[in-house]
């Protein structure tokens, strides 16, 4: 059975993000709120976590996991990011935005893209989602909490712990989040590509 911690969107609790953290150091996996949708997420370096991850999503190695990441110079070690990239990163993050980017040696081979050698990264603006990553000291990685066979995500707390009580290590009930998952956007080319729109307005990219 899982754990389930009611934690203050704007003011989260100190000993329940540590004891979230602890979770997550020990292999789990955690169900939490972002800007978007409710998200998976596990320690990056786990490779057992990752793997029960993908089989709660049931996605294969081409399936682009996302990193969420603190800050823009979190970004920049774990993806190439050139003067043109950074400006607009600069622009958009924090957000509801979803960059696919080249990978840097940081990034495990078997998490970035098995063929193109990229890795999604995110900065999210959610205050329960920062307090883990300040408190972790390291990205997460996560994939938005949709279920096999399911097009819609999940978004609302109590339907996590219904369906997902047997599956995961910890739900954290922030509050009901946005059916709609982030825009995401290539920018591994010479012009940014809108792979999929989503929260975050594509305008700012010339799309």
């Amino acid at each position: 059975m899982s754990q389930f911690f009611q934690i203050h969107p704007e003011n989260p609790q100190a000993r329940l993000i540590s004891q979230a953290v602890e979770i997550i150091k020990g292999g789990g996996i955690v169900a939490l709120p972002t800007d978007s949708c409710y998200a998976l997420v596990c320690r990056l370096d786990d490779k057992d976590a990752v793997t029960r991850l993908r089989r709660i999503r049931n996605v294969d190695d081409k399936h682009h996991l996302t990193l969420l990441c603190r800050d823009l110079s979190e970004i920049s070690q774990y993806a190439k990011v050139d003067n043109q990239q950074y400006r607009l990163l600069k622009a958009a993050t924090p957000g509801a935005y979803t960059f696919i980017l080249e990978a840097t040696k940081e990034v495990p081979r078997r998490l970035s893209h098995p063929s193109r050698k990229t890795i999604g990264l995110r900065v999210p603006e959610n205050r329960i989602v920062h307090a883990l990553l300040e408190e972790l000291a390291q990205p997460l990685l996560g994939t938005t909490l949709i279920l096999p066979d399911e097009d819609e995500p999940l978004t609302d707390p109590e339907d996590v712990r219904d369906r997902l009580t047997k599956v995961v290590d910890l739900i954290i009930d922030g509050g009901a989040c946005s059916f709609i998952p982030t825009t995401v956007i290539d920018l591994t080319g010479p012009e940014p590509v809108l792979q999929r729109q989503g929260r975050g307005d594509a305008a700012p990219f010339g799309l």
